[in-house]
């Protein structure tokens, strides 16, 4: 369709310049040339040299007529070696196209032996056609890698990021199978322990204590697939951490943060109860995570946790205020937390959600706040539906491409909409004056025939629909005869030059005076 409306144009101003000639010919000035362009402009897809090639013989065709030396393709040409320059990157075969094509418009002006009026055109006019197109074609194609160079740098950092993103995230999962096996594989060993006392009584059967002892050796072998399953999934992990079963409280942890020169608050609300290990692994792992990203990134600020315990739920708040003016850069966290802290949201929020939690980290009131909501109980399903805020809205570098490009479109649009605009409406403007200037002519014939004295009705006869509105105001000013009213046309349909002026002046209804006013 694009190559249909550019040979469209190219032929409608053609046509209009095949129109102006002197002595046409339709086959040889219109038919081939368009035929040929019609060959032209799709070839330059893939071939735009050739494409180039063609409009010039087009173009070099027109020397050989004798009543003119402008072609009407010599903007045909240009387009063609403007999508050239923006097609190939190349520059040694345009440079060689352009010089055979130079050469053989020359060699034609010898064979037809044309006057120095052609030679000028052939040495001058087509050059320009060729070269200045294919500049800026050149310099397009070298802004579009430009800003493709951008974006694909945009992507690539970006798809870096996520993938940094989801180590955090696995490195998460890892620890929590270990606090799984931690936890898990101790209540198990419970059970085989307590497996093995009830062989020793004296009130089981023999059958019983056979039983139990398969139960006692499945719950072992479990014990063992577990401890290598999660053996497995450690392999490559960034260090150790304290295992669940030994977690310590968050009250020494706040202690020791406190020892170590940090301002913070604790806070708890509500019944104190038991948690399954996981969460509780999880609320300890809030808070640690943020107070080592206060100390990291906000030293001297004021730390406050709360950990409310509600009737389902247990809300995990940490907020510190702003860092103080004059604090160093970093702070003693590596007593607080081992996980840095450009990857530790990452991770902490995929352990809360794995459970089912929600996890919301934002600047608030100068300072930061991680707030998280974790449930009582595990809740799988729960965790599926939750979703990362924005990993599921694709990339954010396509989003942003997205939005230039259709910015870039509607600045388009409006490069051309607005000056197709102003000239729509002067065109408006000019169609409406023109009516107004050819309605208001009184012909000379009908003026002569208007006497003095005559009735208006019988004078309205010879009159225009409408009366001139655009008197100039020296004409306006010349002395009128007193006690009448006079009307004023236009005494011929002229609309680029000032005309006559005729002037009827009434007394009543009677034609009192008639005068011919110079424009």
């Amino acid at each position: 369709m694009r190559d249909a409306a550019l040979w469209a144009v190219m032929a409608g101003a053609a046509v209009l310049a095949h129109r102006e000639e002197a002595h046409p010919s339709p086959v040889f000035g219109l038919v081939l040339p368009l035929l040929v362009l019609a060959v032209a402009v799709p070839a330059g897809r893939t071939r735009p040299g050739a494409a180039v090639f063609l409009a010039n013989a087009v173009v070099a065709s027109g020397l050989a007529d004798p009543t003119t030396t402008a072609s009407p393709y010599l903007t045909a040409l240009a387009v063609l070696a403007y999508l050239l320059g923006l097609r190939v990157d190349r520059t040694g075969p345009a440079l060689v196209l352009f010089g055979a094509c130079t050469a053989i418009d020359l060699a034609l002006c010898a064979v037809l032996d044309v006057g120095a009026v052609y030679w000028f055109y052939a040495m001058s006019y087509i050059p320009a056609a060729l070269l200045l197109p294919w500049l800026a074609g050149r310099y397009r194609q070298a802004r579009l890698a430009l800003v493709h160079e951008g974006w694909q740098r945009a992507r690539s950092l970006e798809e870096r990021q996520r993938s940094v993103a989801e180590q955090a995230r696995l490195r998460e999962r890892t620890r929590i199978a270990s606090d799984m096996h931690d936890s898990l594989g101790h209540e198990l060993s419970l059970i085989a322990l307590r497996a093995g006392a009830l062989e020793l009584s004296p009130t089981l059967t023999g059958q019983d204590r056979a039983d139990l002892a398969v139960l006692r050796a499945a719950v072992s072998d479990a014990v063992g697939h577990l401890r290598d399953t999660v053996g497995v999934l450690r392999d490559g992990s960034d260090g150790a951490e304290p295992t669940a079963s030994s977690v310590e409280p968050v009250e020494e942890l706040v202690a020791r943060t406190r020892k170590s020169g940090v301002t913070v608050h604790l806070r708890r609300e509500g019944p104190a109860r038991a948690l399954p290990p996981l969460v509780d692994r999880s609320a300890y792992r809030v808070v640690q995570e943020s107070l080592t990203n206060a100390i990291k990134h906000a030293p001297g600020s004021t730390v406050h946790v709360s950990i409310a315990r509600q009737a389902d739920r247990t809300e995990v708040r940490v907020a510190n205020s702003a860092p103080r003016a004059g604090s160093p850069s970093a702070g003693p966290g590596a007593a607080v937390g081992r996980n840095p802290g450009h990857r530790g949201l990452t991770g902490l929020r995929e352990r809360v959600l794995l459970i089912g939690g929600t996890l919301h980290a934002a600047p608030r009131a100068g300072g930061f706040e991680v707030r998280a909501t974790l449930p009582d109980q595990v809740n799988p399903e729960r965790a599926r539906s939750t979703g990362e805020p924005g990993e599921q809205t694709g990339s954010e570098s396509a989003r942003r491409l997205a939005v230039v490009r259709r910015g870039a479109r509607y600045r388009f649009v409006a490069a051309f909409a607005a000056p197709v605009g102003f000239g729509l409406v002067t065109l408006a403007s000019c169609a409406y004056l023109a009516h107004q200037l050819t309605t208001c002519v009184l012909r000379p014939a009908d003026f002569a025939a208007v006497r003095v004295g005559q009735d208006a009705g019988e004078v309205a006869r010879f009159l225009p629909e409408r009366q001139f509105r655009y008197v100039p105001d020296a004409v306006r000013a010349l002395p009128v005869p007193p006690g009448t009213v006079c009307a004023y046309y236009r005494s011929n349909g002229n609309l680029l030059d000032q005309v006559d002026v005729y002037r009827l002046c009434y007394a009543g209804s009677r034609l009192a005076a008639k005068d011919v006013l110079p424009g």
